[in-house]
């Protein structure tokens, strides 16, 4: 699948690693639900610590996106939730890392609460 990364001038620039927007030629789109630390064995977050929550949140994502048929390289447009927005710039370290260029359009919610007491979530759309 081939993207088109938009960029404009007339917009605030990316302040981390994303795009202002991303075209997609037609193709099979696919909508992945949120996914937190958990360890897939055991059902349990993979710790209380920030920085490994999001390595596994990250690692579900990427599992249920290669089983749809689709790469990292697929995703259009993630969406990012933390309890505590001052760990952006963690997020955004660990995305830059494992997320490849030409990176995809991207939203982040600061959130009161996620489900089992995860300090993150990711969500993702892929166009295969």
């Amino acid at each position: 699948m081939s993207k088109q990364i938009i960029y404009t001038n007339a917009a605030p620039a990316a302040v981390g690693p994303y795009s202002q927007a991303v075209v997609v030629p037609a193709g099979k789109m696919v909508f992945l639900s949120g996914q937190i630390g958990l360890v897939p064995a055991t059902g349990n977050m993979v710790s209380d610590q920030f920085e490994p929550q999001v390595r596994q949140a990250f690692a579900n994502m990427k599992a249920v996106i290669e089983e749809a048929g689709g790469r990292l390289e697929d995703i259009v447009k993630l969406t990012l939730f933390l309890t505590d927005l001052k760990q952006f710039p963690v997020v955004n370290s660990i995305m830059a890392e494992l997320i490849p260029e030409p990176f995809p359009a991207r939203s982040t919610v600061g959130v009161s609460s996620l489900p089992k007491d995860a300090q993150f979530e990711v969500e993702a759309t892929i166009v295969i």
